[in-house]
């Protein structure tokens, strides 16, 4: 993240939580802790926070935690997978042959 984007990020949160501190100090701080950090990660979880607390967000609230990071991932990896193998599996679906159904319905009520 660069300073710019801090910037934006803080004007975020200013607007919510106006005791939130936006001197060059606290900039410079949360620069260095978010400079590897994605801009667009860090306002999806300050949107987030900003849902469920009346307190402004930590850095550790705005980078989210790792943990729930990697788990989210997992999930969505494992839905795309999911997705990608049903969408695979209808692609090759045929519908069953033309008296399919009439046959195993003549089987079942005659008891064979």
């Amino acid at each position: 993240m660069e300073r710019a984007e801090v910037i934006r990020l803080f004007m975020i949160i200013s607007d919510e939580y106006p005791n939130f501190i936006t001197s060059e100090e606290n900039i410079a701080r949360h620069l260095k802790e978010l400079e590897d950090f994605p801009f667009e990660t860090a306002v999806q979880n300050v949107e987030r926070h900003i849902k469920i607390s009346s307190f402004y967000p930590k850095i550790s609230e705005i980078r989210g935690f790792t943990a729930d990071q990697a788990a989210r991932k997992r999930e969505l990896e494992a839905t795309r997978t999911y997705l990608e193998q049903r969408e695979a599996n209808r692609s090759k679906a045929t519908l069953p042959p033309p008296g399919w159904k009439d046959g195993l319905l003549a089987k079942l009520r005659n008891g064979n």
